[in-house]
């Protein structure tokens, strides 16, 4: 019996299929400014439902937000799902920004990326919920070892409780890129990549009915089909699309719209009430439109530089929000101002001091830190270093 092998893409003018090291040479794309712009969208939307969606804290704003703001809260009490378009944005940038560099690169961007702003906000959040007389009474102050834990990224499995409640997402994030890390190994290439999406995604199919902590842990089933969409429509925006990307981009939006009767019920915890199923598979049928149709170019005339700053606040304002914003919403109803206004006033702080972390923080500590991680002194050696006399 012969074997069929399904025919590439043709690829894109200045691409090849060999190891993404071999094609440094290719030339540059222009930035994709749109992906900027959704993940503020992305963010906003987080920040609505922590603000506005969620019940189990009716300390913060003196009543339930349901009762408050009822039109509100029955939107924001979806925003929880900016985090599944986080995920899709995750999944094709991270493939977009391996294309073409070595394993050390792809480690020292992480890092990078990830951690100068995540440490600001560790400080900043922990002194919020160490010090501040309106933060949540329910929420038990850092311990100093709670907090150096925190430093790690890593204090979700080892049972430590995260300076943030929305940190947890950042140990999903770390998981995808040990994941993707074995292909950036190898090298990416079209073949590899798609056989990553395949088999990840056979697994995490496969994971629940195997009752294994680790795969789990490993192959995340509630959220790989997201980042393997998004890395799929990184494969079409590179290579072009063709019938197979398209059909792992629908297989993982079947996929997650299932999974999404699992992953709701911790929102439905927080929000107090049912969520509708239709809608959520709207939404998450959106966010999966929305990022092909940026895969297929649809957006390339976007070129608004103000969303190159939008995109460098992201990050910041989904690390401070919660606690802090949590506070200053106390603050402000204790003081008698109206929802709105003090909804407003929040978010013009949050953006304001998202801003100052960027600039004072994550910039000048990023450019440090790829110093250090570039350093010839933290190459590990190919033969064992001499051995030290005396």
């Amino acid at each position: 019996m012969s074997t069929v092998v399904p025919s590439l893409p043709p690829l894109r003018e200045g691409t090849s299929d060999v190891p993404a090291q071999a094609a440094n040479s290719a030339p540059r794309r222009p930035r994709l400014y749109v992906l900027d712009g959704l993940r503020l969208i992305a963010a906003l939307s987080v920040v609505s439902f922590h603000w506005a969606g969620v019940n189990i804290h009716p300390e913060v704003w003196g009543q339930k937000p349901q009762v408050l703001m009822p039109d509100t809260h029955r939107f924001a009490s979806y925003g929880w799902m900016g985090v599944q378009l986080f995920f899709l944005i995750s999944g094709f940038v991270i493939c977009m920004s391996c294309w073409g560099r070595s394993p050390r690169d792809y480690f020292t961007s992480r890092v990078v990326r990830l951690y100068p702003a995540y440490w600001a906000g560790i400080v900043i959040t922990t002194l919020v919920v160490n010090f501040a007389a309106t933060v949540r009474a329910s929420r038990r102050p850092m311990s100093i070892s709670d907090v150096l834990t925190n430093l790690t990224m890593l204090e979700r499995p080892l049972g430590v409780t995260e300076a943030d409640g929305v940190y947890w997402t950042l140990w999903i994030e770390l998981r995808f890129y040990l994941l993707f890390a074995v292909v950036a190994v190898m090298g990416l290439t079209y073949r590899r990549v798609l056989a990553f999406c395949g088999i990840w995604a056979i697994l995490a199919v496969i994971t629940p009915g195997v009752d294994s902590k680790l795969m789990d842990t490993v192959f995340m089933p509630q959220d790989a089909p997201y980042f393997i969409a998004g890395v799929a429509m990184y494969l079409i925006y590179r290579f072009g699309v063709n019938p197979m990307l398209l059909g792992v981009v629908a297989f993982s939006w079947l996929i997650a719209q299932n999974r999404l009767h699992i992953t709701v019920g911790g929102y439905e915890y927080e929000v107090h009430h049912t969520l509708s199923w239709p809608v959520m598979a709207f939404i998450s049928a959106a966010a999966f439109l929305v990022m092909l149709a940026v895969s297929m170019g649809a957006f390339n005339w976007m070129r608004w530089k103000w969303l190159t700053v939008a995109g460098a606040l992201t990050y910041p304002v989904y690390l401070l929000h919660q606690e802090l914003g949590w506070a200053m919403i106390r603050w402000g109803r204790d003081h008698g101002i109206a929802p709105f206004p003090l909804l407003a006033m929040c978010l013009a702080v949050i953006l304001s001091l998202a801003w100052l972390v960027h600039r004072f923080v994550e910039r000048p500590l990023s450019g440090v830190l790829k110093r250090l991680l570039d350093g010839a002194r933290l190459t590990l050696p190919k033969t064992d270093p001499p051995v030290r006399r005396g």
